[in-house]
């Protein structure tokens, strides 16, 4: 099984269609095809179903395409990581990250590493907390920046720490809302919860966390967009981190209503899979990660 055959199913599958496929691979489209078939007939197995519309994987063409992603990936990231050993700083990194870490640490990060490895590419995918070690566990990311979990598995992830944040409760500025005093004032209102349902979150940690029950699911959203939609032009509460909610595209759309319990303290890190070394670049990143950190905590 060659990794040029094991590339031509990838990109065949992705992209539906064998003449694209050809275009992306840079070969001709019976060239593909030829490969495909000696997969087939390696595996004595159909990869792929062929119509006028194009080509969709069958069950045994599904199962090889996710092991062959992980072999392409791991192949790529060990040349990458020869490379750098022997002080060649190439190759790509890629990063997910919470919103508030894209605003804030990442461009600092990015500015700064991309000017001393200037080819080293940055994929950056910006993603919520529940989703980071769903993709690390596959290998979709390198790393993921993003609040550290209580129950982290040790044997599974490594996480250093990069900075505090203090999550606060926001509302629509000039809402009612705006007035309560404490989280029981707003227990009754129409909470939005981030992530795909609304069984955990950090508002439900954070009414647990005062002893107070949990405030009904308004509304569920996976995005700091569909968030900050829906707090900003509703009478919705949400939680985020402070620096979001201070930042110059969401404050005149925001207030913070003056809660005496209405902060939960958490802390941002860089998330890594502990059975994978971290290749040359990746130290580096992690190191002008701290350094946008010192620089955003020096600064307030």
């Amino acid at each position: 099984m060659k990794l040029t055959t094991l590339s031509a199913l990838i990109a065949a599958i992705e992209e539906g269609s064998l003449r694209a496929a050809a275009r992306r691979v840079g070969v001709s489209q019976p060239a593909l095809t030829k490969m495909v078939r000696e997969l087939e007939r390696e595996l004595s197995a159909t990869l792929l179903t062929r119509s006028t519309t194009g080509v969709v994987p069958t069950t045994q063409g599904k199962v090889l395409y996710e092991r062959a992603c992980v072999a392409v990936r791991e192949l790529s990231g060990a040349v990458e990581e020869i490379a750098q050993l022997g002080g060649q700083m190439v190759g790509e990194l890629r990063i997910g990250a919470v919103p508030m870490a894209v605003m804030l640490l990442i461009p600092e990060a990015v500015r700064t590493f991309s000017r001393e490895f200037r080819d080293v590419h940055l994929q950056i995918r910006e993603e919520l907390y529940i989703e980071q070690l769903t993709n690390l566990r596959r290998g979709d990311v390198d790393i993921a920046l993003g609040p550290i979990p209580d129950h982290l598995p040790p044997g599974e992830f490594h996480a250093e720490v990069l900075m505090p944040v203090t999550m606060v409760v926001v509302v629509r500025r000039g809402s009612p809302l705006a007035e309560a005093r404490s989280l029981s004032e707003l227990r009754e209102a129409r909470w939005v919860y981030t992530g795909m349902s609304g069984v955990t979150g950090y508002a439900r940690r954070l009414f647990e966390q005062h002893g107070l029950q949990p405030p009904q699911v308004g509304a569920t959203v996976n995005s700091t967009l569909g968030l900050l939609s829906l707090i900003g032009s509703g009478d919705y509460v949400g939680l985020m981190p402070r620096p979001l909610a201070l930042h110059p595209a969401a404050a005149p759309f925001l207030v913070m209503p003056p809660l005496v319990d209405g902060t939960l303290d958490l802390s941002i890190g860089a998330i890594t899979r502990t059975d994978t070394a971290l290749k040359p670049a990746m130290r580096h990143f992690i190191a002008h990660l701290h350094r946008a950190a010192h620089q955003i905590g020096r600064i307030g």
